[in-house]
């Protein structure tokens, strides 16, 4: 397994931060899509809290995820296992966890990424992480812009 942390300083409070990260239907309102994220859709019904699942495609694969940790404004997990295209590349399991800490000046994010790669991608691994690395980069700095502030260095 291979991890990857990402760290930025938001200028709102942790309440609002941790809102902006489980709106999965309001993403598009501070992240754009790019070739890694097209938007998240099918999302189960009901208010999302540990459980909700939803769908995320890209021309990569397409993750099926779940919220398996919500603990509001402090912490919240999703479980992404991403079928790759073609089928035969396999599955990257993936687990993304941010980590909000408030602070003087509004709250601290840290985001960890977990990712357990399929044998079929051993060769290109430092490709695939050098995408996860740069998708992570910039979700960061727009949950940062869209709170008012810039990411941490």
């Amino acid at each position: 397994m291979v991890e990857l942390e990402f760290e930025a300083d938001v200028a709102g409070p942790a309440e609002t931060v941790f809102d902006a990260l489980v709106d999965l239907p309001g993403y598009g309102r501070w992240l754009s899509s790019s070739s890694a994220y097209a938007g998240t859709t099918e999302i189960s019904p009901g208010p999302i809290a540990a459980g909700t699942t939803y769908v995320e495609r890209s021309p990569s694969g397409t993750r099926h995820g779940t919220v398996t940790e919500f603990d509001r404004p402090s912490r919240v997990t999703f479980h992404q296992p991403m079928s790759m295209r073609p089928r035969l590349l396999g599955v990257i399991d993936i687990h993304v966890t941010y980590t909000l800490t408030a602070t003087v000046a509004g709250t601290h994010v840290t985001r960890v990424v977990r990712l357990a790669m399929p044998w079929q991608l051993r060769l290109v691994q430092p490709l695939v992480l050098r995408q996860f690395d740069s998708e992570s980069r910039r979700t960061m700095a727009a949950l940062a812009a869209y709170t008012g502030s810039r990411p941490a260095a």
